[in-house]
C-alpha cells in the first residue's frame, strides 16, 4: 500500500477558496499521485473532477459552526486513526484534533489581524464577532502542526507574534493563464476613463475612500470618469449606507456583485483598477487585472506591494487620504501619467512560489529518502 495523504476542505464550497482547493488537489495528483494514495474530504464530490484522489464528502458540515466543530475537533480524530495518512493538511484555517506523521494547516483568512473600529463593528457586527471567534479558533492545536502555510510574508510575523509558531510557511497562490478580453469599447472615443473595484462590501473593503474621492472631483467640476463598483446597496448594511450616502454621484456606477466571468469581462472594459482595501490574504483582483497590462492604483499596505510584486504600471495611495486618491484618479483619467515600475519583494524561506514548491516543503523529509 501507498502512504497516504489526506486534504480536508470540508467548508470549501465556492468562489476563490474552492478554486483555491481545486488547484491544490489538482497540483498533488499530477505530482505524486504515483507515490501517494491521495484522499481528499471535501463538501460536495461533485465539485471536483481529478483523477486519482479519492473523494469523501462531508456535506452536513458547512452550514453550521456547531458541526464544523465538532468535524474538526472530533470526527477528524477518528477519520485520521482510519486513514492513518503520512501527511494531513488542513486547509480550512483551523487545525483538527487528527493523527499524522507530519501536519500541516493552510490559513488564508486575515479577519483575526484586523483591528476594526466600533463603528465598523456596529454596521457589520456579524464580522466583528466573526473576527474575535476566528482569532481563538486559529490558536486550538496550531502549535501541534509541522507547518502553517500562509499567503503573504506580513501574516507570517503576525502568526508568529500571536501564536507564538516558528514554523510558517509563505506560500504565495499560483495563478494559471486568465482569459481577459479586450472590451470591444475599449477604443470609443470621447468616453469617460473607466476604474473599477470588484470587490464584496465589507466595511474593510473600504469603498468610502473611492466614492469621496469622486465627490472632490465632482465638486471640483471634473466628471470625465466613471467609478464602478459591484455592490448595488442591498448586500450588507455597510453597502446600504454607502449608497445612501454617496447616491448623488453621478460619476459611479452600481454594478451589483458579478459572477466571475463578468468580473473578467470588466477587467477588459476598464481603464484602471482601483483597490483600497484593508485587508487582504492575497488580493486576488491586483494580481488577475496585472494581466491586462494596465494601471493599477493600490493601497499602500504591505499585502499590496507583495501583491503588486514586478508590475510596470502601479501607484500607491495612503489609507484615509481622500485628497491625494482624488489627485491620482484626476491624473490617470487626464493622461497624466504617475504610475511607476514596481519590483518583486524577496521573501525568506520557507517560501513556495506554486503549489509544487509547496509539496515539495511539507514531503521533503519523505521524497528525499
Amino acid at each position: 500500500m501507498k502512504p497516504r495523504i489526506v486534504l480536508s476542505g470540508v467548508s470549501l464550497n465556492e468562489m476563490g477558496p474552492l478554486m483555491v482547493f481545486r488547484d491544490a488537489i489538482a497540483s498533488l495528483a499530477a505530482e505524486y499521485s504515483d507515490l501517494y494514495e491521495i484522499i481528499a474530504l471535501v463538501h460536495r464530490k461533485t465539485l471536483f473532477s481529478v483523477p486519482g484522489v479519492t473523494f469523501m464528502e462531508y456535506p452536513e458540515v458547512k452550514p453550521s459552526w456547531w458541526k464544523r466543530v465538532y468535524f474538526e475537533y472530533y470526527r477528524c480524530r477518528a477519520i485520521s486513526a482510519d486513514l492513518k495518512p503520512h501527511l494531513w493538511f488542513s486547509m480550512d484555517n483551523t487545525t483538527p484534533n487528527i493523527k499524522a506523521a507530519v501536519k500541516g494547516v493552510y490559513c488564508h483568512n486575515p479577519s483575526p489581524f484586523y483591528s476594526f473600529t466600533i463603528k465598523e463593528a456596529l454596521l457589520d457586527w456579524k464580522f466583528g464577532l466573526f473576527t474575535l471567534f476566528f482569532s481563538f479558533l486559529y490558536g486550538i492545536n496550531i502549535k501541534s502542526n509541522n507547518f502553517v502555510v500562509v499567503q503573504q510574508d506580513w501574516l507570517r510575523r503576525e502568526f508568529k507574534a500571536r501564536y507564538g509558531v516558528g514554523n510558517v510557511v509563505v506560500a504565495h497562490p499560483s495563478v494559471d493563464h486568465i482569459p481577459i478580453e479586450a472590451g470591444v469599447s475599449s477604443g470609443e472615443p470621447n468616453r469617460p476613463y473607466r476604474f473599477f473595484y470588484p470587490a464584496y462590501p465589507r466595511t474593510f473593503k473600504n469603498l468610502e475612500q473611492i466614492l469621496n474621492a469622486a465627490r472632490l472631483l465632482e465638486q471640483d467640476g471634473f466628471d470625465r470618469f466613471e467609478v464602478w463598483i459591484t455592490t448595488n446597496g442591498s448586500e450588507t448594511p455597510y453597502a446600504a449606507r454607502m449608497r445612501r450616502q454617496y447616491s448623488d454621484l453621478v460619476t459611479v456606477r452600481w454594478m451589483g456583485l458579478q459572477p466571475r466571468s463578468e468580473v473578467l469581462r470588466l477587467y477588459g472594459e476598464a481603464d484602471c483598477l482601483l483597490f483600497p482595501s484593508k485587508l487582504e490574504t492575497w488580493g486576488m483582483p491586483i494580481t488577475e487585472f496585472k494581466a491586462t497590462g494596465k494601471p493599477i492604483l493600490v493601497a499602500d499596505l504591505p499585502y499590496a506591494h507583495e501583491t503588486v510584486g514586478e508590475y510596470s504600471k502601479a501607484a500607491f495611495f495612503k489609507v484615509g487620504d481622500n485628497t491625494a486618491l482624488a489627485a491620482m484618479m484626476s491624473g490617470a483619467a487626464r493622461g497624466e501619467g504617475g504610475f511607476v515600475p514596481q519590483t518583486e519583494q524577496q521573501i525568506a524561506e520557507p517560501f513556495s512560489r506554486n503549489w509544487i514548491e509547496l509539496w515539495r516543503i511539507l514531503l521533503a523529509d519523505s521524497t528525499s529518502s
